[in-house]
């Protein structure tokens, strides 16, 4: 079976976008990535990683209507797809199977 590979950004990206009640854009993607990891994120980063996402089929993307807020400027709203729930769940199996590997003892004296 062919692993799902997602790059730190892109897992993290997926994450937050899952995480959303609603269809996100990209500010409230890189507000809650520094929320989360206390790491700044450019807003190129983000939209770069939002769409490399849709394009592997993990996201979704429509056009929002305009805002005055913005001038005008319509939002690409983002949405996870089936394929990106799937994807989060491999990774998420993975990172708790390596979790389960670790001795007890060995966690123990990693403070962990």
């Amino acid at each position: 079976m062919k692993r799902t590979v997602l790059g730190e950004l892109e897992e993290l990206v997926l994450l937050v976008v899952a995480a959303s009640t609603e269809q996100v854009y990209g500010v409230p993607v890189m507000q809650q990535l520094k929320v989360h990891t206390g790491r700044d994120f450019s807003i190129g980063a983000v939209h770069t990683t939002l769409y490399r996402l849709e394009e592997k089929g993990f996201l979704s993307s429509s056009v929002g209507g305009a805002t005055s807020e913005r001038g005008g400027r319509r939002k690409r709203l983002f949405a996870i797809t089936a394929a990106g729930a799937q994807a989060l769940a491999e990774i998420r199996g993975m990172r708790e199977g390596l979790w389960q590997e670790i001795p007890a003892e060995k966690l123990k004296l990693l403070g962990l």
